[in-house]
C-alpha cells in the first residue's frame, strides 16, 4: 500500500519491504569498506613507496575533506535526480576508483583514484538515507536508520578483520571494487526508483539548499554531528596507544581490543532505534549520550583505573556514541524545511561529521602533544558539554517533530 506525495515526488510506503533496507545497509558498508582498507594498506603502501605516514595519511582523509564540502551539493544531486540514481552512481564511482587504483603505479595516481572513490562514498552516504525514508513504513523508520547508521562501523570493522587475508593491498582494492559492484546490481534489480516528480530548477533547488543551511535544527543537528565525531574519532584514534602504554599490549591485541570497543559502537546504534521506535525522547537521547561519553573519556585518559577499566571505559564511550547517529540521522529528514529537501539536510549533517573526523584527530594530538593525556580528557569533556548544550538548543525543534508525529 503506497502514498504518493506529488511535491516531493515520492512514493512512501505504508509498509515496509525489509530486502531493500537490507541491500541499501549493504550499499552503505561496501562505501565505508573503502575507508576502512586504508587503514589496512598504508602500512604496506609505506613499505612499497617508501613515503611518510604525513604524505600516506592523505589515502584515508581524503574521504573527510570531500564530504566536508560535497555533502550539501551531492544532497542538491539527489533532489534533482534522485536516491536511487545517486546511490547507483555512488557504486559505480566506488567500483571504478577502486579498480583503478589497484593497477595503478604512483602514489598520486592511487590518490585521483581515491578522489572517484571518495565522491562514490559521499554520495552513498547522503543518498542512502533519503531512499530509506522513501521506502520504508512510518512506524519501522526509526529502526531502519539505526540499521543505516551502523554502515560506518561495520564497514570499517570488515576491512579490519579480512584486510590482513589478503595477499597485498592491491588485492584488497580489487576485493573492495568487487562488493562495490555486487552491491550495485543487487541494488538495481531490488530497490525501487522514485516516482518522478515536478522538475525543479538549479536556481530554485540552490536557494532552498541555501535556505535549509541557515533553518536552525538542521543547522543545529550539523554541529551536534560534528561534537560527536571529534570526540569519537578523537579517543578511538588514540585508544589503541593508550592500550600498548597501559596494557602493554602488542599491536595487534590492541587493534583487537580497539575493534571491540568499535563493534560496541553498534550495538549503540541498535539500541538507539529501538529507544526511537518505542517513543523515548530524542533529546534525553542525544544529552545522555553526550553526558556518557564526556564521563567515560575521563576514565579512558586518565589512569584512574586499573587498565582493564579503562578499557571497558572505551567500549562504554563507543556504545554511548552509537546513540547519536541513528538519532541525528533520522531526525534531519523530519527538520527538513520540505520534503524534497531531505537528501540536503541528510548532506548538511554529514558535513558536520565530516568536519568532526578531520578536527577531532588532529586537535586531540595537538593536546596530547602540548599538555599530556589530561590535556585530551578535559578537552573530550568539553566538547561533550558542548553537545548536551546543542542537544538542548534542539529542544524547541525536537518537540514541533515530536508534535507533527503525535
Amino acid at each position: 500500500m503506497r502514498k504518493i506525495d506529488e511535491t516531493a515526488g515520492r512514493i512512501e510506503t505504508a509498509r515496509t519491504d525489509w530486502w531493500v533496507v537490507v541491500l541499501v545497509v549493504t550499499a552503505g558498508i561496501a562505501a565505508s569498506l573503502q575507508i576502512g582498507k586504508a587503514a589496512i594498506a598504508i602500512p604496506l603502501l609505506q613499505v612499497e613507496t617508501g613515503r611518510d605516514l604525513a604524505v600516506l595519511g592523505w589515502v584515508s582523509s581524503i574521504f573527510a575533506v570531500l564530504g566536508l564540502f560535497g555533502g550539501v551539493p551531492v544532497g542538491a544531486l539527489a533532489t534533482r535526480f534522485g536516491d536511487r540514481r545517486i546511490l547507483l552512481l555512488g557504486l559505480a564511482l566506488l567500483a571504478i576508483g577502486s579498480a583503478l587504483g589497484a593497477a595503478t603505479s604512483g602514489l598520486g595516481l592511487l590518490l585521483a583514484c581515491r578522489v572517484v572513490e571518495g565522491s562514490g562514498f559521499l554520495m552513498v552516504s547522503v543518498s542512502g538515507p533519503a531512499l530509506l525514508r522513501r521506502c520504508v513504513g512510518e512506524r519501522d523508520r526509526e529502526i531502519a536508520m539505526a540499521l543505516w547508521s551502523c554502515f560506518m562501523p561495520a564497514g570499517m570493522a570488515l576491512a579490519m578483520l579480512l584486510g590482513p587475508l589478503f595477499g597485498g593491498w592491491r588485492a584488497i582494492w580489487l576485493a573492495s571494487a568487487g562488493f562495490a559492484l555486487a552491491a550495485g546490481l543487487a541494488v538495481a534489480l531490488r530497490v525501487p526508483a522514485a516516482m518522478a516528480g515536478a522538475a525543479v530548477s538549479w536556481r530554485q533547488l540552490a536557494a532552498d539548499a541555501g535556505s535549509m543551511v541557515l533553518t536552525r535544527g538542521p543547522l543545529l543537528l550539523a554541529v551536534c554531528f560534528a561534537l560527536y565525531a571529534m570526540m569519537f574519532f578523537a579517543v578511538l584514534s588514540f585508544l589503541p596507544v593508550l592500550l600498548i602504554e597501559r596494557m602493554h599490549s602488542s599491536l595487534a591485541i590492541a587493534g583487537l581490543l580497539s575493534g571491540l570497543a568499535t563493534a560496541g559502537n553498534i550495538v549503540g546504534n541498535l539500541i538507539a532505534g529501538v529507544l526511537l521506535a518505542r517513543g523515548v525522547s530524542r533529546l534525553t537521547v542525544l544529552a545522555g549520550a553526550s553526558f556518557v561519553m564526556g564521563l567515560a573519556a575521563v576514565f579512558v585518559f586518565l589512569p584512574l583505573l586499573p587498565p582493564a577499566g579503562a578499557f571497558l571505559s572505551g567500549i562504554l564511550f563507543a556504545t554511548a556514541g552509537g546513540f547519536i547517529p541513528a538519532t541525528l540521522l533520522s531526525t534531519a529528514a523530519g527538520l527538513a524545511p520540505r520534503p524534497n529537501l531531505v537528501p540536503a539536510s541528510i548532506g548538511l549533517l554529514m558535513q558536520g561529521s565530516n568536519l568532526g573526523q578531520v578536527l577531532g584527530p588532529a586537535v586531540v594530538g595537538l593536546v596530547i602533544s602540548g599538555i599530556g593525556w589530561n590535556g585530551a580528557a578535559g578537552l573530550v569533556a568539553a566538547l561533550a558539554l558542548l553537545a548536551v548544550l546543542t542537544s538542548f538548543g534542539l529542544r524547541r525543534d525536537l518537540a514541533g517533530l515530536a508534535a507533527a508525529r503525535a
